[in-house]
């Protein structure tokens, strides 16, 4: 029923072209720049349309209401939300009367701390030792780049020192499976897939039920469970992929470990419905946040941890670029510094 597909040797060893999943993603010579520098470049078109706003309105002036007004427009168009606008100007008003500050100079300093405090934590690192295999489910709605954050995701823990299987989950995109063998040969890992072309059907739940067993026997250390993407409108796909994570828990009791929500940077404040939808249906456990590169809606980020004050959901990786080592962990500090420089 299902197809074991691992690359047997190295493509280098014999002149052979290893498989492209993207063409784009090739790795190219900045590579060897800091990933503070990839992240300062990929977050440019948000900071261009943030930052430069923020440095005419801190270059000098009293601190007033029309600042605060302006102030509140330039966050709202950056699309960091009316919560973390909202709790950023309460900051920032009770710094001001606190320090009794008078040019606005000295509250561009505070702003930056104010916004590294509220995603802070949304910074939580992921572990993935505390099971063997740890089991990954990967969901989001149609064309955030799963399966290319799932190659990624290989890739990243690899260089961790950790072994990988994929789980072809996704039976119904066409390609789907195609895609992420190409991602199991460029990586070396074995990818557990349907046998022939994805279809309806094909049972998502029996592909990744199957790869958790394999996992378990040949004792790898995660396994990376691509899935279908659904609007969440798509009430019975939402209900559907419900069993696609109870079959997974008779393979490998309290797996998933992680359920990880793959968000487009470019979608803006609707990645805030895309959250509660998923998780009323899941109970995500944690974020990737895509093509920051490509988008002016960076303080997306900020909205995130707006909307959840108490309970913020984690962000486990965020991914500023198209080279194979552009999705990382975040840091709230260090995105705060490229966002604000």
């Amino acid at each position: 029923m299902f197809s074991f597909f691992k690359s047997k040797k190295d493509p280098a060893d014999s002149g052979e072209i290893p498989a492209k999943p993207d063409a784009e993603l090739e790795p190219k010579p900045e590579e060897s720049i800091s990933f503070a520098s990839k992240l300062k470049q990929g977050l440019a078109r948000t900071r261009q349309n943030l930052g430069k706003q923020l440095s005419g309105l801190f270059s000098g002036g009293k601190i007033d209401e029309e600042f605060y007004e302006e102030l509140e427009t330039i966050l709202l168009t950056s699309d960091i939300g009316v919560s973390a606008t909202h709790q950023l100007l309460k900051n920032l008003r009770k710094q001001v009367r606190r320090d009794a500050l008078t040019d606005s100079i000295q509250l561009k300093q505070a702003l930056k701390e104010s916004l590294i405090a509220m995603l802070e934590p949304l910074a939580q690192p992921l572990d993935t030792t505390t099971h063997k295999p740890f089991v990954i489910m990967i969901t989001g709605v149609n064309g955030v780049g799963k399966t290319t954050s799932i190659g990624k995701l290989a890739k990243y823990f690899q260089t961790q020192g950790q072994s990988v299987l994929l789980a072809a989950g996704d039976t119904f995109r066409a390609a789907a499976r195609e895609q992420l063998i190409a991602w199991g040969e460029r990586n070396n890992v074995t990818v557990i897939a349907p046998d022939s072309e994805p279809d309806k059907k094909s049972d998502p739940a029996a592909v990744i039920y199957d790869a958790v067993n394999s996992a378990k026997a040949r004792g790898i250390d995660i396994v990376l469970a691509d899935t279908a993407g659904r609007l969440t409108t798509q009430l019975h796909l939402m209900e559907e992929i419900k069993k696609v994570k109870r079959v997974i828990a008779k393979a490998m009791p309290d797996a998933p470990h992680e359920v990880l929500l793959v968000l487009d940077a470019n979608t803006g404040q609707n990645a805030i419905t895309q959250v509660k939808a998923f998780n009323d249906t899941l109970n995500v456990t944690g974020l990737i946040l895509t093509k920051l590169d490509g988008t002016a809606k960076g303080g997306v980020v900020a909205a995130i941890a707006g909307q959840h004050p108490e309970n913020p959901p984690a962000l486990r990786f965020i991914g500023v670029g198209e080279g194979l080592d552009d999705l990382r962990p975040f840091d709230a500090r260090e995105f705060v510094e490229a966002l604000l420089d």
